[in-house]
């Protein structure tokens, strides 16, 4: 006989509160929203308070391709839903997305960034660890980035894993998706095209590689984040966005970015 929800002294069924452990059960009934915590790493889109949606994007992110199981991953097949849920929820008046990821497909990254950016709801991205290789882009596509003083971010040239076919047109197709990537980063921060590709082709920085690991100090002083800090300064000024105190864009900000 099944003793599970009920207690075993009174024999009458008892109802069993989210966390707690009655006798007969080994472990605490955990709530539904730990659920999706655990198959998408993330919460699921509130209906009511708070007012901000919380996403993180971490481990690698995988596109087309079904990554090892043993690969911490973000699936943007999981992404996407729940940016097109957010902007549909009036209930949800902001986006925080926390970043922590080495990068991963391109094609996938990048959609996940446009999405990001075409919200008509603010945003702010908090980079916390690394927003290594394709995080760049999805760091910048907010309204607002903020970069821990630890954190790193990685700029390197595209490159392409499995068969690859010697011809003169993959070369010309990886280019123009670099040109893209390129594109993109430099339209939604305030870093330059030239000043970007530097970083992107500088030697010495990365072993038997090509590319630099920017800083967070570094990475504000380039251009491509707004501000060196954390989860407090990311929903302060997510709060003023949201209470109108603060321009959706960083007009604000210096254009062109700085100089090194």
């Amino acid at each position: 006989m099944d003793f599970t929800g009920a207690s075993m002294n009174s024999g009458k069924n008892e109802e069993i509160m989210p966390g707690e452990i009655k006798p007969g059960v080994s472990e605490p009934v955990l709530p539904g929203p730990v659920g999706v915590l655990k198959e998408l790493g993330q919460t699921a889109v509130p209906t009511g308070e708070p007012d901000i949606f919380c996403m993180t994007i971490i481990g690698q992110i995988e596109g087309h391709f079904v990554l090892p199981p043993h690969n911490k991953t973000t699936k943007y097949e999981h992404i996407i839903p729940q940016l097109v849920a957010a902007e549909q929820n009036k209930n949800i008046k902001g986006l925080l997305i926390i970043l922590n990821t080495v990068g991963g497909d391109v094609e996938a990254g990048l959609a996940i960034a446009e999405m990001i950016a075409s919200l008509s709801k603010p945003t702010v991205t908090v980079v916390i660890g690394g927003g290594h290789s394709i995080g760049v882009p999805i760091a910048v596509s907010s309204s607002y980035s903020i970069i821990a003083e630890s954190a790193t971010m990685t700029i390197h040239p595209i490159r392409m894993n499995g068969l690859v076919i010697g011809v003169p047109q993959t070369f010309e197709y990886m280019e123009r998706m670099q040109e893209r990537m390129v594109k993109f980063v430099t339209s939604h921060s305030r870093i330059t095209e030239s000043q970007f590709k530097d970083l992107m082709f500088k030697t010495g920085e990365l072993n038997r590689d090509i590319g630099t690991a920017v800083g967070g100090q570094d990475a504000v002083k380039y251009g491509l984040m707004d501000e060196v800090g954390g989860i407090g300064a990311a929903l302060a000024h997510l709060n003023q966005m949201i209470a109108g105190n603060v321009s959706l864009s960083p007009d604000h900000l210096p254009p062109g970015g700085l100089t090194q």
